[in-house]
């Protein structure tokens, strides 16, 4: 996420009710979720102050909770800047969501491969409540421009990983999802109508790759396609993503191809099976 997004984020404080307890739940738990959340949105961590502003807590509110997580190493303090930042405990529970995938060890070989055949970037993520939240990145060589740190989510209708998946989905349950989820306007050419999603959708099924064309940042395309467990079904999605001036409307095929292929060897090296085309 660019600099100056972060900043504008910073300068708007959450809402006073992102803090209270949701669906019934303890306060004291959500909130300390709340501030783990904030942490990891931004790399360089942040001040006391500027945590209670952004999360809509207290000083002495957000600093009692900060130091009940330190002490549990989910957090850290770095005297030297006077900020904090996500702890080691953090990232080893977090790890237990890749190890129960059992995808990211064996599909690292095969987005290696992808980024060496294509010079681009190679991505791998995973459907996570109605987004997909990118698991693994290998940088492309090249000059690149991040759109979604590992760990970052991505909208479903706004992505080609996103589209990938969704045409996977009953035309019902893809209508849900823009229901409950309304499809943003990231960019000038995001597709904000149900039917040219569907028209795409049906392109996308037949073809076997979806294609993000600067749909979430100008000036960035991402080609996807589907890795599917053993029941045929959605497990996670493998992508390459780079500037326009690589990444072509006349290659668009030749990539496709590409990361279509890799992904049908990673579903067979999982055990899965891919689906027919239709």
């Amino acid at each position: 996420m660019g600099r100056d997004v972060i900043r504008r984020r910073e300068a708007e404080p959450k809402s006073s009710t992102a803090a209270e307890p949701r669906d019934g739940g303890v306060q004291s738990v959500d909130r300390a979720l709340l501030i783990l959340e904030t942490l990891a949105e931004d790399d360089e961590g942040y001040r006391l102050s500027d945590l209670a502003v952004r999360t809509g807590l207290s000083t002495s509110t957000a600093h009692r909770l900060l130091t009940t997580l330190e002490k549990r190493r989910f957090v850290q303090f770095d005297q030297t800047s006077s900020k904090w930042h996500v702890g080691a405990q953090s990232f080893a529970v977090g790890a237990t969501f890749t190890r129960h995938r059992n995808v990211v060890a064996q599909a690292i070989p095969y987005l290696r491969k992808l980024r060496d055949q294509t010079r681009e970037t190679a991505n791998l993520a995973v459907v996570d409540d109605d987004q997909l939240m990118v698991l693994v990145r290998l940088e492309s060589r090249e000059i690149t421009r991040a759109l979604t740190k590992v760990g970052g989510r991505v909208a479903m209708v706004a992505s080609g990983i996103g589209k990938a998946v969704l045409a996977t989905y009953s035309d019902d349950d893809v209508a849900a999802i823009i229901h409950r989820h309304g499809m943003p306007q990231l960019t000038t050419k995001s597709i904000v109508r149900a039917g040219e999603l569907f028209k795409e959708l049906q392109a996308i099924r037949r073809q076997g790759y979806a294609v993000d064309d600067e749909e979430a940042r100008l000036g960035l395309r991402c080609v996807a396609a589907v890795v599917f467990n053993d029941c045929a079904e959605p497990l996670a999605a493998v992508s390459i993503s780079g500037l326009t001036s690589r990444i072509t409307e006349a290659r668009l095929c030749e990539f496709g191809k590409a990361v279509h292929d890799i992904a049908a060897e990673l579903t067979l090296a999982l055990g899965g099976v891919m689906p027919l085309r239709g």
